[in-house]
C-alpha cells in the first residue's frame, strides 16, 4: 500500500493486516472500524488508507478538503445513521495535534476522525476528552476542520 508507514497500527487496518478490527467501510480513500475503547454508545474511527501523521500535513487543496469531506459527511454520518437511528446526538472530531501527551489522552501518530453517537459512555473524563487543549494536542469539531483546509478559491 501507497504511503503506508510499517509501525503504524491504522496503516496496518487500512491494509486489512491487522485483523483484531472488522472494517464497517473501506475503500480507495478511507476506511472505518469501532474504537476499542469506546467513549459513546457507537464510536467509530475513520482513517484515510494514506499515511497522514497530522492535519499540520494538509493543506487548503482542494484534494485534501475533498478527503475530509468523504470522511465526515460521507461515511462518519451515513454509518452512524445507520447503526444509531436512535441516538441522542452525533458529534464528529478530529484529532488535529497528535502529539502523545498524558494518558488517557494518548494518540496514534495518524489522522483519523472520531465519529460519536451519544451518549456518552459513564466515565467521568468522557465527555471533556473531547476538547482542544491547545499546543498539547486534541480535537477539532469536523466541521470547523473542513473549513480550515477549505480552498481559498472555488477556481483552484
Amino acid at each position: 500500500m501507497a504511503g503506508a508507514t510499517p509501525s503504524c497500527v491504522f496503516c496496518a487496518i487500512a491494509a486489512k493486516s491487522n485483523t483484531d478490527h472488522t472494517l464497517l467501510h473501506s475503500d480507495d480513500k478511507v476506511v472505518a472500524f469501532q474504537d476499542i475503547n469506546p467513549s459513546a454508545f457507537r464510536h467509530y474511527l475513520v482513517v484515510p488508507v494514506t499515511h497522514i501523521p497530522t492535519v499540520k500535513d494538509l493543506q487548503r487543496k482542494p484534494d485534501d478538503h475533498s478527503l475530509g469531506k468523504e470522511t465526515h459527511s460521507w461515511v462518519g454520518k451515513t454509518l452512524l445513521l445507520r447503526d444509531a437511528p436512535q441516538a441522542q446526538q452525533y458529534r464528529y472530531f478530529v484529532v488535529y495535534n497528535l502529539q502523545r501527551i498524558w494518558p488517557p489522552l494518548n494518540s496514534v501518530n495518524h489522522l483519523h476522525l472520531h465519529c460519536l453517537a451519544l451518549p456518552y459512555t459513564p466515565s467521568r473524563w468522557r465527555s471533556i476528552k473531547y476538547l482542544s487543549f491547545g499546543p498539547l494536542g486534541g480535537f477539532i469539531e469536523a466541521e470547523k476542520f473542513l473549513e480550515k483546509i477549505k480552498p481559498s478559491s472555488t477556481f483552484q
